[in-house]
């Protein structure tokens, strides 16, 4: 009964989108022209009271695809190295990195009686332009985001804690940060995840969902 409860309420959360926390390391700005290196996914879950909580982390490392740039200084700043052997044993093409983040989600969209994941990311411009690339390049059909809407975590963040920074952000907000350990997918995308997290439950704290739940059922008899 109380998963029933959750699953309507994450339906009813975000207009039966389901959010998904996503980071991308790439080998530079552009998204047409620079590699992806990393990627990785944090679904989102909900208690019957209503709070959202991190579900499941994916992440994989990326083999740039053919005739990519990497600029030197991209490496620099994620300390990626793409000659590291470990690194080479364990990472995909971006075809089957996608395919491979791209299934759970689909079943967590299933799971929740969502119609589309909506990615939230931090500077969210940046991982969806990067990804909706991949997606074009490998030609891939269904890809369960909504091609532009997203949930920016940078702004919010600036709003809420007059920080846009997701180090400074996260401290705001209670939440441990290692910069040591930044520049990773895998661990920007969960410290992200427990930041947007953080920042919709203390609007639902404060009265703010139930607000717009009004607000909504005043739309709907109109």
């Amino acid at each position: 009964m109380s998963e029933a409860i959750a699953r309507e309420l994450m339906a009813q959360r975000f207009r039966s989108y389901l959010p998904v926390v996503v980071d991308l390391e790439t080998g530079g700005f552009n998204a047409q022209g620079d590699a992806v290196l990393e990627i990785a996914a944090v679904t989102l879950t909900m208690d019957p009271e209503g709070n959202l909580l991190p579900d499941a982390t994916y992440a994989y490392h990326i083999h740039p695809f053919e005739g990519a740039n990497v600029e030197q200084s991209a490496l620099d700043f994620t300390g990626i190295n793409l000659d590291d052997p470990l690194r080479s044993q364990v990472a995909l093409s971006e075809a089957e990195a996608l395919n491979e983040i791209f299934r759970p989600i689909r079943k967590s969209i299933k799971a929740h009686d969502c119609t589309r994941a909506i990615l939230v990311g931090h500077n969210a411009a940046f991982d969806q332009g990067f990804l909706n690339a991949a997606v074009n390049r490998c030609g891939i059909k269904r890809n369960p985001f909504h091609p532009f809407s997203s949930f920016d975590t940078a702004t919010l963040a600036g709003l809420i804690y007059g920080q846009t920074v997701l180090a400074r952000a996260c401290r705001a907000a209670g939440i441990e940060f290692d910069n040591k350990a930044a520049h990773s997918a895998r661990y920007d995308t969960e410290r992200t995840a427990e930041l947007f997290c953080s920042m919709v439950n203390r609007y639902k704290d404060l009265g703010g969902w139930q607000l717009a739940q009004r607000e909504q059922e005043m739309d709907s008899t109109d």
